[in-house]
């Protein structure tokens, strides 16, 4: 089959420190652990024998920090995009996980009442396209090449299964989206083609603190 291909790396940034065990969401000043930091490295390493032309971050400090490695090897500037950022949720600065914090309290049971939406949050359509945006914009400044966008889980995932044809609404528990994962998205000229994944860093616990 003739044509151009690109590929687009969407890299999931390395594990945060969060001591507190909260959803920091976007929220400032939440920066690399160094377990992250070492993770962010094993991903500079990964990519490092791919074409990388341009590299692209969320506007969080952790996913500047993840890029950061990527970048230098390939003598690249980082370049922040904000539509890779965090999903919005109305949950951030609390504990959520099960039996703990904020899903305990009654207040919060009203934000939960549609979970296809989701109604805690930014609705997952709407992560998938701005999402989608980015990945083509990276596509196009790529050229031949390869571009690596760094972002967060929920994005990632959302994107993952928009462009796979699969409903967007899943259990959180099952994201094949581990820290510091790479989830990429192979482009023939503009169309998509197929979605590779891979760990440099190793499987996670997607309900760890610093995750």
């Amino acid at each position: 089959m003739s044509g151009r291909t690109t590929v687009v790396h969407f890299v999931r940034h390395g594990e945060v420190h969060n001591p507190e065990g909260i959803l920091y969401g976007r929220l400032p000043g939440y920066r690399l652990s160094e377990e992250g930091r070492r993770q962010a490295k094993l991903v500079a390493g990964f990519l490092a024998d791919h074409d990388v032309r341009v590299v692209h971050a969320s506007p969080m400090q952790r996913a500047a920090e993840t890029a950061a490695p990527v970048a230098e090897r390939h003598g690249l500037d980082v370049t922040t995009e904000e539509r890779l950022i965090e999903a919005e949720n109305r949950f951030e600065g609390c504990r959520v996980s099960v039996g703990d914090g904020a899903l305990r309290s009654p207040r919060h049971w009203p934000k939960l009442w549609n979970p296809l939406r989701p109604s805690w949050g930014e609705p997952y359509l709407r992560i998938a396209h701005r999402m989608l945006a980015t990945a083509h914009r990276a596509r196009q400044a790529a050229g031949s090449g390869e571009a690596v966008c760094v972002s967060h889980q929920l994005p990632i995932w959302t994107l993952r299964r928009f462009v796979e044809g699969k409903p967007l609404w899943h259990d959180p528990r099952k994201r094949q989206c581990s820290l510091a994962s790479v989830t990429s998205l192979v482009f023939r000229d503009e169309e998509f083609e197929r979605v590779l994944y891979a760990e440099p860093a190793g499987e996670t616990d997607a309900k760890a603190s610093g995750a």
